[in-house]
């Protein structure tokens, strides 16, 4: 028996198969090899899936408790901005001419004359019980108006949504396959420029091109009634309005993430297993950009609760963000506190929702809590 057989019969059973699977898997014998030629012992899958799952479920402990916080956060601070709002709404309830004794007695009759910790207990039981309380001004429900203008602005924010996510997304995936190309430059300088135009100076720059110049649209919704799904033509320029900015800032998030993606050393090993190139693009590195666009989603939709307000105000649509406007101008404190709330605890919900599809799309980045 010469050497290279004696050294073929002492080599343990082990280092055989380790070193066979580095063989037929190159990346997982780079791995697995120890320092000394010794196959290190990898963890049982249950246990890895086992820590793994004690992990998450950490997290979301931790993420489900900020979020209570964050809740308590925003009834906390709605009720002390509404506070500090100027105006006595008394005052604007008792008329044009107002007698004090009648301003007394209308603040009594609302219980405006107590103390500001003891109406905020009540205000804060009565969210508890799911009443938001009553308006001031017209003595109906909070809740009948976030009924009445519901439907309009959820409208909006849906096809805004809908269009927004294949919109921002395949731009950037455009414009990073041809990085540094001619259609890269041009996606890029297209979205810096409508992204510097604030929503309020383009919803008058497109209503005045597209109604007033052109004719093609109507400029407002007056007229149409509240079934905007009947009068289509009324929804494209506030979309057109809710959709720029967020276009703009999903198509640079993907872009940055793809490219870093593609040049990652997981791709390129991929790349070297002989995986096609559009498996490698939109299974690999794809899902890795699109965890911080996730966020930026959540975060646009939280935008939407405020861009919309001047989207309705613009074009005259009877949604949330009207009732909002005519509230504050009536000093009508129980709507406005009761829209500010919702949409806070909307909010904090999506902020929620998506850290956890990040969290699934990407779990090696470690969404923070």
């Amino acid at each position: 028996m010469g050497l290279r057989g004696l050294d073929r019969r002492h080599v343990p059973p082990g280092a055989r198969r380790g070193a066979r699977r580095a063989r037929q898997h190159p990346g997982l014998g780079a791995v697995r090899q120890g320092v000394a030629g010794v196959t290190a012992v990898a963890a049982p899958p249950r246990a890895r899936a086992g820590a793994v799952e004690a992990a998450l479920r950490s997290w979301l402990a931790r993420r489900l408790l900020l979020g209570v916080a964050q809740t308590a956060a925003v009834v906390l601070l709605v009720f002390a901005l509404t506070e500090a709002l100027p105006g006595d709404a008394a005052v604007a309830l008792a008329g044009d001419q107002p007698d004090p004794a009648r301003i007394a007695a209308i603040r009594t009759e609302l219980g405006l004359d107590r103390p500001a910790a003891e109406r905020f207990a009540d205000w804060l039981l009565g969210l508890l019980h799911g009443d938001l309380g009553t308006s001031l001004a017209s003595g109906r429900p909070v809740a009948t108006y976030l009924a009445d203008g519901f439907g309009p602005t959820l409208l909006l924010a849906a096809i805004t949504v809908v269009l927004l996510v294949p919109a921002g997304v395949g731009l950037g995936v455009l414009a990073a396959r041809r990085a540094g190309s001619l259609a890269d430059r041009l996606v890029s300088s297209a979205t810096l420029a409508v992204y510097a135009v604030p929503e309020f100076a383009l919803g008058v720059l497109l209503a005045t091109l597209f109604a007033l110049r052109l004719g093609w649209l109507p400029p407002t919704a007056v007229g149409f009634g509240g079934d905007l799904l009947a009068h289509p033509a009324v929804l494209v320029l506030p979309v057109l309005v809710l959709l720029s900015r967020p276009v703009c800032s999903i198509s640079r998030l993907v872009r940055a993430g793809m490219i870093d993606a593609l040049r990652s050393p997981y791709v390129r090993q991929a790349t070297r297993y002989g995986l096609s190139t559009a498996r490698v693009r939109y299974l690999h590195a794809l899902p890795n950009a699109l965890a911080p666009a996730a966020q930026q989603l959540a975060r646009t939709v939280d935008w939407l609760l405020c861009g919309v307000i001047v989207v309705e105000a613009l074009f005259v649509i009877p949604g949330l963000g009207t009732v909002l406007m005519n509230a504050v101008a009536e000093r009508d404190v129980p709507v406005v506190q009761g829209l500010a709330v919702v949409f806070g605890v909307i909010a904090v919900v999506l902020n929620l929702g998506a850290d956890l599809v990040a969290r699934r799309l990407a779990p090696r980045a470690g969404v923070a809590a």
